[in-house]
């Protein structure tokens, strides 16, 4: 044999040699178990995240912020969503704000429907209310509607359903819509 083919053969033999004996060395080892944090995650059933700020010509503050989810263990039941919202509306230094409690949450493609009852505000006769909100998630151009844009304030809504609002009618302000929706994609 040529120097040449013995230094293969003999490279070759090391290797194999090597590779045999990490695989010896691996089976011998005692197997590590499994932990939650190995298993793959499960996509949440739905979501709804986000801040942005409406457009008004006339110069409004109005800014609407969503922390909301639906566990994949709660797919078959929007109603188990969980998580926040806010909202706020300035104009001239007079307006009000208001968190809610997530009661419920659907989405379909890029539009979700968010309720809650408002659980904190400064505007008089809002705790307690539910309200709910319309996000369409178009990127840079996200649009928005609320249950309360018939009526004028979530004071004046009468006994809202759980997952009920408008049609998303209001533009967000250039540079501030970051909505994102998951889709809701239940077992049928």
């Amino acid at each position: 044999m040529k120097r040449r083919t013995k230094i293969v053969v003999l490279g070759s033999a090391l290797l194999l040699t090597a590779g045999a004996a990490s695989a010896a060395t691996a089976s011998d080892a005692p197997r590590e178990r499994a932990t939650a944090s190995d298993a793959p995650r499960q996509r949440e059933a739905a979501a709804l995240t986000g801040t942005a700020k409406l457009y008004r010509s006339a110069g409004d503050d109005i800014t609407f912020s969503f922390d909301a989810h639906l566990a994949a263990k709660d797919k078959a039941d929007p109603s188990k969503a969980t998580g926040t919202f806010a909202f706020s509306h300035y104009l001239n230094g007079e307006g009000a704000r208001a968190e809610v409690k997530v009661d419920c949450l659907l989405t379909g493609g890029k539009v979700a429907v968010v309720s809650g009852v408002v659980t904190e505000s400064d505007l008089p006769g809002a705790e307690g209310k539910r309200v709910g909100v319309t996000v369409h998630d178009l990127g840079r151009h996200d649009r928005l509607g609320y249950s309360w844009a018939s009526t004028g304030s979530p004071v004046d809504t009468k006994e809202l359903p759980k997952c009920v609002s408008s049609a998303p009618f209001e533009k967000v302000a250039k540079g501030t819509g970051d909505f994102t929706v998951v889709p809701w994609q239940p077992e049928l």
